[in-house]
């Protein structure tokens, strides 16, 4: 899987976090999904590196679906954590 479908699927990720992370983000949706391609680049080399899960060459393996959105998971909590919810503070 090259460049483009991990981006693809840290924008799924992305979407997928947010579903399960309701609420308003500091960043809005493009924050979100910025957060969400990072995350599954985070997820994508903690499952190759500390896990000891290769990474799949093919763009629907579960295992890295699942690290992509548990990387995104633990940065969209992280962003929120560290930038708060500024949007409630009008």
């Amino acid at each position: 899987m090259g460049i483009i479908g991990w981006i693809i699927l840290g924008l799924l990720a992305g979407m997928a976090a947010k579903i399960l992370l309701p609420g308003r983000d500091p960043g809005g949706f493009i924050g979100t999904t910025l957060i969400g391609i990072a995350g599954a680049f985070l997820g994508g080399w903690i499952s190759a590196e500390w896990l000891d899960h290769p990474i799949n060459k093919s763009f629907f393996d579960g295992p890295t679906w699942i690290a992509a959105i548990g990387g995104s998971l633990v940065l969209l909590i992280a962003y929120r954590l560290v930038f708060g919810n500024s949007r409630d503070r009008r």
